[in-house]
């Protein structure tokens, strides 16, 4: 397995959809179990989502986008596309984030999110990481440490909590 210090910016985005999905999956298995696991834990989750989520919107709409739109042009419109549907997922992480205790109401969210996730990750590894592969003066491997650096940098002012 590549370290993620090694990792290049398609390697490292890919490493964050992965995680995202198995909270995702995580989430579903507590929420069908409801009744047998505690709201708690579900909202804790939940918040897991978000944030990783949110950091992840934040290290592409930064770095990642920009440079795609310098190196690609042709990429403009799955760009623009890509930047509408994390506005999307930014209303549903408000939503979210705006619920005091997991429910049915949280359920549908999340799995409202999932979905939307699912489909921009899906078009991400079809349609807009072969065209990152081919730009003109693209240095995937830097482009992959400018964003791990970022990353980085944001979830230590969210204080957010590193997987064991």
């Amino acid at each position: 397995m590549t370290p993620m210090a090694d990792k290049n910016a398609l390697e490292l985005l890919d490493a964050d959809h992965i995680a995202v999905k198995h909270l995702f999956v995580e989430y579903a298995r507590l929420a069908v179990a409801a009744s047998k696991t505690s709201a708690s834990e579900r909202h804790k989750l939940a918040t897991r989502i978000c944030q990783e989520l949110t950091v992840h919107a934040q290290i592409e709409e930064e770095v990642f986008y920009p440079a795609l739109r310098k190196a690609v042009p042709d990429a403009a419109a799955l760009l623009d596309e890509a930047q509408s549907e994390h506005q999307q997922v930014k209303d549903i992480v408000a939503g979210i984030e705006g619920m005091d205790k997991a429910g049915p109401q949280m359920d549908d969210l999340v799995a409202q999110l999932a979905c939307l996730v699912e489909h921009h990750v899906k078009e991400e590894r079809d349609e807009l990481f072969p065209k990152a592969k081919t730009g003109k003066g693209l240095d995937l491997a830097d482009l992959g440490a400018q964003l791990r650096e970022r990353q980085e940098a944001i979830q230590a002012g969210m204080a957010v909590p590193q997987p064991a």
